[in-house]
């Protein structure tokens, strides 16, 4: 059962208004990622479609809000929320959407602004520690490489035992490869380069 909109963990202070000014949250996620968060008009259809919704601490309608009202109190809400970790970019809420507000990729920058102000939420811990691993064995090797992902992602978090058992059989069944797959690094490279010339273009 979803949660009032208007209970006491939704911001009520401001009407919706647009800002274009990087002084504010809002404005950065419409110039970075052209996502206009003064679009939704709180209808609630992108909360109650989310397959993950529940195990969020802020329903992806009540983000939204706090981006709204232009608010550093709110903005930090949003970035050491749970909920910006939690999301997995299936597109529903975009679908459904009567304004076509793009929240994953909201959420993506979310995450970047989290990471880069040190907002990290404490139960994300994990949920980075994947993020970042499977971008390093992207970056190292043109494509996944499974077993360095495993790897990575085992010696962030220190759950070194954690689902060892499983691993024969993925080995036979050709799941999890003993070696790296050729991928093209140098066009991979070029990619993560221009991402990160973009991220300090921003000030991230």
């Amino acid at each position: 059962m979803l949660r009032a909109e208007n209970s006491e963990d939704t911001p009520t202070s401001t009407e919706p208004h647009s800002s274009t000014s990087d002084r504010t949250l809002s404005g950065r996620l419409e110039n970075a990622a052209g996502v206009h968060s003064a679009d939704c008009y709180q209808c609630g259809k992108c909360t109650a479609g989310c397959p993950l919704a529940a195990e969020m601490d802020h329903a992806p309608s009540q983000l939204l809000r706090m981006l709204q009202t232009d608010l550093p109190q709110h903005e930090e809400r949003a970035l050491r929320s749970r909920a910006i970790w939690m999301c997995v970019g299936c597109q529903t809420c975009v679908s459904r959407c009567p304004k076509q507000v793009d929240l994953p990729r909201a959420m993506d920058f979310l995450r970047q602004e989290s990471l880069a102000r040190g907002l990290v939420n404490r139960d994300a811990s994990e949920i980075v520690a994947f993020h970042r691993a499977f971008l390093d064995s992207i970056e190292r090797h043109g494509r996944v490489y499974e077993l360095g992902l495993v790897a990575g992602y085992k010696l962030r978090t220190g759950h070194l035992a954690q689902d060892t058992t499983l691993a024969p059989a993925m080995v036979l069944k050709g799941k999890l490869g003993l070696l790296p797959h050729a991928g093209n690094r140098a066009a991979v490279a070029k990619i993560f380069a221009r991402a990160r010339a973009l991220q300090k273009g921003s000030g991230q």
